[in-house]
């Protein structure tokens, strides 16, 4: 389940919960992994080299598959959140619910927070057109950020990466590891493994 902070003047005057029904957590056995790629419209190529882990719950963002490099420093979460599963706790007598297909932006900046461990937390949107070609969607994000111990004590470093298309799903993969210059190579292939059908 994601709860987003209020971002901004204007988010910080009403209450915006994004909730998705089941809670899909990794305890969670509702809702396969597949299942959940089917219904947001993703397909996923484990990359080579990976194992596949059992998911760990965590008091920052549940996930439903999890891998990890065989040889490296390097493990890899993933979790899809389709559209249609989105409900909106929206309370502002004045105006009406945000459209769950305009939160993207709002839940990745809720998201950084809640994983960065503090500092820096670099972000980077794609251009609609990048986002289309490597990965078919509408909009994807990266952000990079020392991970807080709530995530994981195994590794030191995240990488987010975002992706929304409309009327399908939210996808995120997280990417864990150490030190960026040793698994460089291995996180670009990484990054090209969730794809929108």
């Amino acid at each position: 389940m994601i709860h987003p902070r209020p971002v901004g003047l204007c988010l910080s005057l009403f209450l915006l919960i994004a909730q998705y029904p089941g809670d899909v957590h990794a305890e969670d056995t509702s809702y396969t992994f597949e299942q959940l790629l089917e219904d947001g419209g993703l397909v996923l190529e484990k990359p080579a080299d990976f194992i596949i882990q059992a998911p760990e719950v965590n008091d920052v963002l549940s996930y439903e598959y999890a891998i990890k490099h065989n040889e490296k420093k390097l493990a890899v979460r993933y979790a899809i959140r389709p559209i249609h599963m989105v409900e909106i706790d929206y309370e502002d007598p004045h105006n009406a619910a945000p459209e769950p297909n305009h939160l993207f932006p709002m839940l990745f900046q809720s998201l950084i927070s809640d994983f960065s461990s503090g500092g820096s937390s670099p972000s980077n949107e794609y251009s609609a057109s990048d986002a289309k070609a490597k990965f078919n969607a509408d909009w994807a994000a990266l952000a990079v950020m020392d991970v807080t111990r709530d995530f994981t004590d195994e590794y030191d470093q995240v990488l987010l990466l975002a992706l929304h298309k409309n009327n399908a799903s939210d996808a995120y993969v997280i990417v864990l590891f150490d030190e960026y210059v040793n698994v460089k190579a291995e996180i670009n292939t990484v990054l090209g493994s969730l794809k929108f059908n």
